[in-house]
């Protein structure tokens, strides 16, 4: 089922997404890597504020290219979200609503999502440049040392993402093989 959804997003909005739910998301959402997210972990660590307000808010495991001349931003595709578990329950306990990303997440980052009625969006990896589309403003709001790993504020129209993992830990990449096993 197509869902139109606006972010930031509520946990009310989170918990009517269901695992593969075909989403376009509109507003504001901002993108956060490794490094990002390790710099994040120990502001909270440190008992110190965070750059951004987490709650309610859509974290896309982008680093984009450089844009082009003319562009908002260059090729925006998603980075394997395994590598951002190890942080991510901690910022869903602080609110953080969405991620989008690709691949597979940890039980305890599905266990994480279920407690904080979260969801976790695939967007189509090797399609950045047409994602990238989808970016109407992009810009460096934290640690901007990082590069392209700098957390950024994107402005975003009809993001095309799939609900993966939603509020209740149905997981998309475990029920469509069992289903395609039993036809």
């Amino acid at each position: 089922m197509d869902k139109r959804i606006t972010a930031p997003i509520d946990k009310e909005t989170a918990a009517s997404l269901k695992s593969g739910d075909y989403c376009y998301i509109s507003g504001v959402i901002y993108t956060a890597r490794d490094a990002a997210h390790k710099r994040m972990y120990e502001t909270i660590q440190n008992n110190e504020k965070l750059p951004i307000d987490i709650e309610g808010n859509i974290i896309y495991y982008l680093g984009p290219s450089p844009a082009r001349p003319g562009q908002v931003i260059g090729s925006a595709g998603p980075t394997t979200s395994s590598r951002m578990d190890k942080y991510t329950p901690t910022l869903l306990n602080l609110g953080l609503t969405g991620m989008i990303g690709k691949g597979k997440r940890s039980p305890e980052v599905i266990e994480s999502i279920k407690a904080n009625k979260s969801v976790y969006f695939a967007a189509i990896g090797g399609a950045g440049a047409l994602l990238s589309k989808c970016i109407k403003k992009a810009e460096v709001v934290a640690y901007d040392d990082l590069g392209t790993e700098a957390i950024r504020r994107l402005e975003v129209e009809d993001l095309p993402v799939i609900v993966i993992i939603d509020s209740e830990g149905n997981n998309l990449y475990e029920t469509a093989v069992e289903e395609y096993l039993n036809k």
